[in-house]
Formats: structure tokens, C-alpha cells, sequence
């Protein structure tokens, strides 16, 4: 696994958009936020052609601009570092386009970014070999006052810290931002009580983390951009930990995306499962809630199952390095993530 330089004091940080650019009033607030931010604590913004775009079908452009974007950054010396303007819907489309044999052969980047960047946030460990952040994109640290959640993954895309750790340091989250349209800096409504739950086998496991949005996996799934099984035949004597969470899957929808994952072999030599708060936590369905439509089909593999981690749409989300090594332990309701470089 190729794992990129960290950002350094004053270093140049790369933007580029694509899924959603920060075309509407709310996004533009929050990433400018983010870049005066930055240019005050002495780093160098530089944003990509594409960051203010609304060109775009479910993104800010066509695919081969978008495209063009991510290759420029990736395979020129235009930033240090590099994080997405935000999630979107087809970011996928993107990728036919990506000079991904030109990335693997180039030096690596951190790219980071959550939800549809799960389109780069997987595909550049699996098919690259290089690792990458799912985290927040760009406009979130453009909070008034960051969350340790925000400050987490500054640290760690500062290379100055690979350990992570949710409940009782993180206590409670939220379900509904009201505040964002009237006040895109706002802080998170996180109103709810953490509810993490182990199901199956121990809470300490280790292995290789790979993962991302599962409405965004199950797409690639069986396409020329699915390396989930040669990725976990190269690694198996790690084990595999897969970190997922979903947005516009109801439990039914979970439910078949696993199933379906799981018949193409993507959860061959795993180790466990770190399963993030869906997006539609509530939701049932004939019986069925988030919970049994995850255990329901992955309890088979009798690994060990961490539902409702702090991970996805319902922040606060820890920061994790798609492709790094990982130390799990889980205990009286506390998780923590220690993640290895090797």
C-alpha cells in the first residue's frame, strides 16, 4: 500500500469537485469559510476549475471535466494534498474517464473526501494501491468552531494522528441539521445518544480497511472498477476490515446491496465490520430496521459486527485511511481506531 506524503505547515492544499460543487448560497458560505480558514492559518488554497460548477447532471460537470479535474491534480504538481468540495449522486460516471494507471504510477496524494467520493476513496486503494481518507469535504471546515470530529481529520491529514476514538469522547449525534440554511457554519446538532452495538465475536480485531457509502459500492460492484477481490486475495493475510454506511438505502435496500456484495465476494478474508449510522436510522420495513438487514446477512462470516459507528451521514463521522492497517478494540460502549501506516 502506497501511502502518500502528509500535508506540511504552510503546504498547498488542492480542491476539486467531482460530485457537487459549491454552487448554491449554503455550500459557497461554508467552502469559502473553509478557504479563509486555511489562508489565515498560512496554507495555500487551490481550488480546481470545477469547485463554484453547476454544469453538471448530480454533479458540478460533465464527467470528462470532472474527470480531467481529478487527473489534473492527481498527475500534476498543483497541491500537496487534495479534498472534494463534496458528495453528489453520480460521481461514478466519472470514472471511465480517470487515468487511473497514470495516478498508480505517479506519486501518491492524499485525496479525502465521504459519500459519493466513495467513487475515489475506494477505487484508489483497490485498483492504485494508494490510500486515502473518507472524511469531510472541504466546506465543513468552514464550521465556526470545529467539532473534534473536523480537528480529527485535520490532525490526520496532517499526519499528527492515526488514532481515532468515538463515545464517551463523543457522546451524542445528530439527525437533522436545521441549522444549516441559516447558518452554514454552524456547529452539529448532535441531540442523540451514541447507540453503538457489537454483534458477534470480540471487540478487538485488526486487519485492512476498505469501505465507503454502500449505495456507492453496490454500483460499482461487477463493473472494470470492482478490485474488492483481488484487493482482499493481496492482503488476505491482513484480514480485511470493510467500514460501511449508507444514504438513500432504506433497510430493504441495505439489506439486497450486502447480499449482493456479498455473492460477488467482496467479503472474502474479512475481519470484521465497522457499519456507520444509515442515513435512514429509523426506517422499517416489514419487520426489518437497520440492524437486521446488516446482521442478517453478514453474521455469516461470524466476525465481529460494530453497528451504529460514527461514520457517514449523521456526523460526527471519524476519519479513517481507506487501505491503512487498523487495531480495533470496542468496550463498554467506547470504539477506537488505531491505524497503522504499513
Amino acid at each position: 500500500m502506497r501511502y502518500p506524503e502528509f500535508l506540511k505547515e504552510k503546504g498547498r492544499i488542492g480542491y476539486i469537485a467531482p460530485s457537487f460543487g459549491c454552487s448554491d448560497e449554503y455550500y459557497r458560505a461554508a467552502f469559502d469559510a473553509a478557504l479563509e480558514r486555511f489562508r489565515e492559518m498560512g496554507y495555500e488554497n487551490v481550488p480546481g476549475p470545477n469547485c463554484y460548477e453547476n454544469s453538471g447532471t448530480g454533479k458540478s460537470n460533465t464527467p470528462e471535466k470532472c474527470a480531467d479535474e481529478i487527473n489534473d491534480f492527481f498527475l500534476n504538481d498543483r497541491s500537496d494534498v487534495i479534498i472534494s468540495c463534496g458528495g453528489g449522486e453520480t460521481m461514478c460516471e466519472d470514472l471511465e474517464f480517470v487515468d487511473f494507471a497514470g495516478i498508480a504510477a505517479s506519486e501518491p496524494k492524499w485525496f479525502m473526501g465521504y459519500s459519493d467520493n466513495t467513487n475515489l476513496t475506494y477505487t484508489l486503494p483497490v485498483l492504485c494501491d494508494t490510500a486515502a481518507i473518507y472524511g469531510p469535504c472541504a466546506g465543513k471546515f468552514g464550521m465556526r468552531r470545529w467539532h473534534d470530529a473536523i480537528n480529527d481529520a485535520w490532525e490526520l491529514l496532517n499526519g499528527r494522528k492515526l488514532s481515532m476514538k468515538s463515545y464517551p469522547t463523543w457522546e451524542r449525534y445528530e439527525t437533522e441539521c436545521p441549522e444549516d440554511e441559516a447558518d452554514p457554519l454552524g456547529a452539529y446538532n448532535d441531540t442523540e445518544p451514541s447507540c453503538m452495538k457489537l454483534f458477534g465475536g470480540s471487540g478487538t480485531f485488526s486487519g485492512r480497511l476498505i469501505g465507503g457509502c454502500l449505495d456507492c459500492l453496490v454500483t460499482l460492484c461487477g463493473t472494470r472498477f470492482d478490485g474488492s477481490r483481488a484487493f482482499s486475495r493481496k492482503y488476505k493475510d491482513d484480514g480485511i476490515i470493510w467500514f460501511i454506511e449508507s444514504c438513500d438505502l432504506n433497510p430493504m435496500g441495505i439489506r439486497r446491496a450486502l447480499w449482493q456484495l456479498d455473492q460477488a465476494g467482496w467479503f472474502d478474508h474479512v475481519s470484521g465490520f465497522l457499519i456507520g449510522r444509515a442515513l435512514h436510522f429509523d426506517d422499517e420495513m416489514m419487520g426489518m430496521d437497520r440492524i437486521n438487514a446488516v446482521t442478517g446477512v453478514l453474521g455469516r462470516y461470524d466476525v465481529p459486527i460494530i453497528m451504529d459507528v460514527d461514520l457517514g451521514h449523521l456526523p460526527p463521522m471519524m476519519p479513517l485511511i481507506s487501505g491503512a492497517m487498523a487495531d480495533i478494540d470496542f468496550a463498554d460502549g467506547e470504539l477506537s481506531v488505531n491505524m497503522r501506516l504499513e
